[in-house]
């Protein structure tokens, strides 16, 4: 019986945070070309494929991958680390171009991005795989999968853009499973967000090697930054991977015009202790600035990590008031909703100028980019 209203919630659950966090899932069939594994259907090259930017030849036969820190030898028939970005007679294509696996509206606040037209629509898109192996991986479904192995919807940039205005989005995310692994895919619809008129948003790990993450930045409009601990004996645990290339690409964001929010989602093991919160809140405070957005974000069990309890919401209030005490201005606490550290407070009168229930926003008190109550300047864009 247990396990039948086990079973229940969890249904219940997902569907409660369908309707508070998705607003429509498209199921693209008329637009769709299977890219099945199963049947055995692989795409060829000059129809399906495309090119890949940013890699080297070692030889004839054999190719190193640039896009990411990891720098992947792919020998010839191979592919990279992140299953998508394979080497055919020596050059390297992407797989996943024009090949979306998820569609959906999200509210913008699912990202997390609050500073940034708060209360509208984004156009939510994603390819599959990933070029981290995390544990704890929500979207474990899509992030750890080839591209051969599950159904993906056939999407030119210009098909995205015409449906987010379809569905009256003003933005454009790439989010769910890690975008920097479809970069050609993902660099051509910002282009052609920005063309016409829409803004163009990503929500990354950030690993990226600086060449093309400049070259994404000319076109992003806001960035949401997974910075998954201080710790490099964490990243390596939990991630395979390695804190070093997001903290370097994090101070580049930061000095560009693109808007940047920080997510840190705390396990109830492994980053939530202070020491490690404070380590990660001063590097932010030193290097970004005390107004850059950042949100505690609560673990449930999912993927390689459900023996563990969902992290218990003292921890995140506790590392709410390390980021605060140390001075950072904006500090938000995620995934817990109704808690009221969903909404934005003035850092200088303490008034409540956003007020949000999880990803819902009621009230917005900002005028002009300023406090309606004292007049303090609020960073990010707000109309």
């Amino acid at each position: 019986m247990w396990v039948q209203r086990r079973n229940f919630f969890k249904w219940a659950g997902g569907i409660l945070l369908t309707l508070l966090g998705g607003n429509l899932f498209f199921l693209l069939k008329s637009k769709a070309k299977k890219f099945d594994g199963k049947t055995g259907a692989t795409p060829k090259v000059g129809e399906f494929l495309k090119e890949a930017l940013y890699w080297e030849k070692i030889d004839e036969e054999n190719i190193r991958c640039l896009l990411c820190w990891r720098g992947c030898i792919i020998f010839s028939g191979s592919k990279g680390f992140c299953r998508n970005r394979k080497n055919i007679e020596g050059k390297l294509f992407t797989l996943v171009y024009n090949f979306p696996c998820a569609i959906q509206v999200d509210p913008i606040e699912k990202e997390p991005v609050f500073h940034f037209l708060p209360g509208t629509n984004i156009f939510c898109l994603s390819t599959a795989s990933c070029n981290f192996r995390c544990k704890f991986c929500h979207n474990w479904h899509i992030s750890q999968r080839h591209p051969e192995e599950i159904n993906s919807y056939y999407l030119t940039p210009e098909d995205i853009v015409k449906l987010a205005k379809k569905y009256r989005c003003p933005s454009i995310s790439h989010t769910y499973a890690e975008p920097i692994v479809h970069f050609e895919y993902l660099l051509d619809v910002g282009k052609e967000a920005k063309k016409n008129g829409l803004n163009f948003i990503v929500h990354t790990n950030c690993s990226l090697n600086k060449e093309p993450l400049k070259e994404l930045l000319n076109y992003a409009d806001a960035i949401t930054v997974d910075l998954k601990s201080i710790s490099k004996d964490y990243y390596q645990k939990f991630c395979r991977a390695t804190p070093e290339p997001v903290l370097d690409n994090l101070i580049l964001i930061r000095k560009s015009n693109v808007h940047l929010e920080i997510v840190n989602l705390l396990l109830p093991v492994g980053n939530s202790d202070e020491k490690n919160i404070k380590k990660l809140v001063l590097f932010i405070k030193k290097n970004l600035g005390d107004d850059v957005p950042l949100h505690f974000t609560r673990f449930w069990p999912s993927y390689k990590l459900k023996n563990l309890p969902p992290t218990p919401v003292k921890y995140l209030e506790r590392a709410e008031e390390i980021a605060k005490s140390e001075g950072l201005k904006y500090v938000y606490i995620g995934n817990v909703p109704g808690h009221r550290a969903n909404s934005t407070y003035c850092p200088n009168c303490g008034k409540r100028i956003i007020h949000r229930t999880h990803f819902k926003v009621h009230e917005i008190k900002i005028k002009n980019n300023r406090c309606s109550y004292c007049g303090n300047l609020i960073p990010g864009r707000f109309s």
